[in-house]
Formats: C-alpha cells, structure tokens, sequence
C-alpha cells in the first residue's frame, strides 16, 4: 500500500517595502527555517507529530537587529493548502497571515 502524501503549505511572503536588507522567517512546528521572498513550498508535520490537536505557522521578519511583523496562523485538523504573508507598513506593526 503506498504512503500517504506528506501534507505541503505554500506560502507567498511579499517583500516590504522598505526591507533594510531583511529576511523572513518560518516557525512551523516550533522548527525556525530562514527563507526568501516570494513563493515557497513547505513540509508541514503529520497530524500525530503535531503538538495537541491544532498546528502554529509562523512568520517574520529579521533584519539582523530586530525581528518584526509577526504574523500567526493556527490550524486544526486540515491544514491550509496556501497562505499569504503580508508585511506591515511600519516596522512595529504586526504582518498578516491570510489563506489564499
């Protein structure tokens, strides 16, 4: 009996725009993983391997002095098949995390 396929996120992160030579971030399963701007594809955990009943997706931005625009996306059972990160307009607000 063949496996079941590995359950797969892709994420769009728009670039700011004033960026200070940043980077985004994602934390999915408590696991950071640096990234780049644009479009991506990502593992996400089985349903058993996931902490409790729900799964976090996490996004950031570094810029090698702070981390700003945070943004939090929290599934249950099914998770998203494609999210969209949008960074705030000024560095001290939160960004977003939508499905698209």
């Amino acid at each position: 009996m063949p496996a079941a396929p590995t359950p797969r996120l892709e994420l769009t992160l728009k670039k700011p725009l004033f960026s200070w030579r940043s980077k985004p971030t994602v934390v999915i399963a408590g696991r950071g993983q640096p990234a780049q701007w644009g479009v991506g594809t990502w593992q996400l955990p089985e349903a058993a391997e996931r902490v409790g009943a729900s799964g976090v997706i996490r996004v950031f931005i570094f810029n090698r002095i702070w981390r700003w625009g945070t943004a939090v996306y929290v599934f249950d059972e099914t998770p998203p098949a494609a999210l969209v990160y949008t960074p705030p307009l000024l560095p001290f607000l939160p960004g977003r995390l939508r499905t698209r």
